[in-house]
């Protein structure tokens, strides 16, 4: 029942994502989020996100942002990364995921997106038939509306991690 919510991937950090591996498997671009994924919430680029965005495109991929914050805050941070954004996006409605495909003319099989929240990021990714990728939140400050999602989350991830354990016993 909760497996709509569930990640492909659940990791400590973006920053520990084997991007390389991942362009190995066919994967040719990634949709990111930013709050708490990329950077602590409403910071600017850091030299580590500004860092991944120049390994990313070496690599050979596609990158777009994908927020549901206001255009301000994303294009602070996309402008110092050099990616196309697209905020206000509404998430998890798939609608701004598959816009971004097409922006990068990619497809669903050959999409990564990676986020910090299951009922936006993830949820969001999993209805556009993308592969996610949860990524532990960066910093513990945020806004009242994400804290408060942050205790159902928690019940979601205790039934990814008992059928993670259970698949791998299979």
């Amino acid at each position: 029942m909760l497996q709509c919510f569930y990640p492909k991937e659940y990791l400590d950090s973006t920053y520990e994502i084997d991007f390389e591996e991942k362009y190995r498997q066919g994967y040719r671009s990634v949709i990111f989020d930013i709050d708490n994924t990329l950077v602590p919430h409403g910071l600017p680029a850091d030299d580590r996100a500004i860092g991944l965005f120049r390994r990313l495109k070496d690599i050979g991929y596609k990158v777009t942002m994908l927020s549901n914050n206001k255009e301000p805050r994303v294009k602070m941070f996309c402008d110092a990364v050099d990616a196309p954004y697209i905020y206000k996006a509404g998430k998890p409605n798939p609608a701004k995921y598959r816009e971004a495909m097409k922006n990068m003319g990619t497809d669903e099989k050959s999409t990564l997106f990676v986020g910090d929240q299951i009922f936006t990021d993830v949820w969001g990714a999993n209805k556009a038939g993308i592969y996610s990728i949860l990524v532990k939140p960066i910093h513990p400050k945020e806004e009242i509306q994400i804290v408060l999602k942050r205790y159902p989350e928690k019940l979601v991830l205790a039934g990814y991690r008992r059928y993670v354990k259970k698949k791998k016993r299979l």
